[in-house]
């Protein structure tokens, strides 16, 4: 009998420290059009259009772009030893002509293993593009 009492206790005074500690709630539902703020490197490129506006089904087309954008901006970041904005963040054209030739007609199964191949190889320098970037304060 004692040990469900203490419980209940417990949990009444526990009550009021949730209470102090739960987050805010506002009811502001103003939307932000401001442009998106980075803490490095605010003057990215756009990405293309379908990104945004493709159907959530196919959103792994966009991710494999993404992938594929990345993976070339570490590369060249790798291979010329700067890492500035216009580097780590380039032009989205190359990436889409390439995505474009080489995957934009695969299958999602095939989406989903360029995906892995392209993050092992992105794997393979992120230490050195990392080191880079951070001597840089680009990281």
């Amino acid at each position: 009998m004692r040990k469900p009492i203490l419980a209940l206790i417990l949990a009444a005074l526990a009550g009021p420290l949730v209470a102090q500690t739960s987050p805010q709630v506002s009811n502001d539902f103003t939307v932000d059009m401001s442009p998106q703020q980075y803490r490095i490197c605010n003057d990215r490129p756009a990405r293309p259009t379908w990104m945004d506006e493709i159907d959530p089904r196919k959103a792994y087309k966009a991710l494999t772009l993404m992938r594929l954008y990345e993976l070339r901006s570490w590369e060249t970041i790798n291979e010329s030893g700067d890492c500035g904005c216009d580097v780590r963040f380039p032009s989205w054209d190359a990436a889409s002509t390439e995505y474009e030739e080489q995957f934009a007609s695969n299958t999602q199964a095939e989406h989903t293993q360029a995906q892995l191949a392209l993050r092992n190889e992105q794997n393979q320098i992120a230490r050195a593009v990392q080191d880079i970037c951070e001597a840089q304060g680009n990281w």
